[in-house]
């Protein structure tokens, strides 16, 4: 069965279609509550979902904002109902949202909409039992590219907002690479030039921690992406802590954190980077 769902979530993958929602047919709601459908922004696509875990908690729980990939041109926040399931077992408050997509829209909307995302979490989230000032942007891909962007870039989050940013989970992100896809190089050159969009390009000190998570066996995105953000931002000074995992291909990072692939591993790394992060 495993092998059956883990072949029709690759081809899914490589047809741009949403083969992830078959993950979410495992997923039991048993641990959190859905608040879905809130609006943060304009349109069908300028909205997103609240995940909060079931029980009492006599404190605030920090919370994940998690930007899902697709190459800027597809993603549905409903496919990611695993990546909540995960979190909340661990204690955190998940917020999901969706940003619009090429070809309606090129950069910077996508990173816009996710700034949108976080200062609304920031203003709201409290009502939903998470903790405003403990906010960890987090993505995979190209969600992973829009989570730097918004961490890195003062363009985009600053001020208050920036400071309760406190951490950065990149999982098999394209932050520094030259477009080569005839798509991409359109969809990144809203502005002229692609180089101008890579997250790499905006450390300058003072970032809030990042882990950054690969697999060496990563096709579609090459980790060395990570290894020059890790270069930056240890040349600045900003803590960053790199994982690399032995055989894990571009979409290990995310289905590790489903149920039938569920990698403990990558999971307890993520959770104890983010209760480091947020001790500091």
């Amino acid at each position: 069965m495993r092998r059956a769902l883990l072949a029709a979530i690759l081809s899914g993958l490589l047809c741009a279609c949403s083969p992830l929602g078959a993950l979410n047919v495992l997923v039991s709601e048993r641990g959190f509550v859905r608040h879905a459908d809130i609006a943060y922004g304009e349109g069908t696509r300028g909205k997103l979902d609240v995940y909060v875990p079931r029980g009492d908690s006599s404190t605030a729980r920090p919370v994940v904002v998690f930007f899902y990939g697709g190459g800027w041109q597809s993603g549905r926040r409903e496919d990611h109902l695993f990546i909540a399931e995960a979190l909340c077992a661990r204690g955190y408050v998940v917020v999901i949202p969706d940003y619009r997509l090429y070809p309606e829209v090129k950069y910077p909307a996508f990173i816009d909409d996710g700034a949108r995302a976080v200062a609304w979490t920031a203003a709201n989230i409290a009502k939903y039992g998470g903790d405003a000032r403990a906010l960890v942007l987090m993505g995979h891909s190209a969600g992973a590219h829009i989570a730097a962007m918004l961490a890195y870039n003062r363009r985009f989050v600053d001020g208050d907002l920036r400071s309760r940013v406190k951490a950065m989970v990149g999982l098999a992100g394209p932050y520094d690479f030259t477009p080569d896809e005839p798509p991409i190089i359109a969809l990144l050159s809203g502005e002229g030039d692609p180089d101008r969009t890579m997250p790499a390009r905006y450390v300058r000190g003072g970032e809030p921690p990042s882990l950054l998570v690969t697999g060496d066996a990563d096709a579609r995105v090459n980790p060395s992406n990570t290894e020059r953000l890790a270069r930056q931002l240890k040349q600045v000074g900003s803590p960053v802590e790199v994982k690399v995992y032995p055989g894990m291909g571009h979409p290990g990072a995310l289905l590790g954190l489903s149920a039938p692939f569920r990698n403990e591993r990558l999971l307890d790394d993520i959770d104890a980077f983010i209760r480091a992060a947020l001790a500091r």
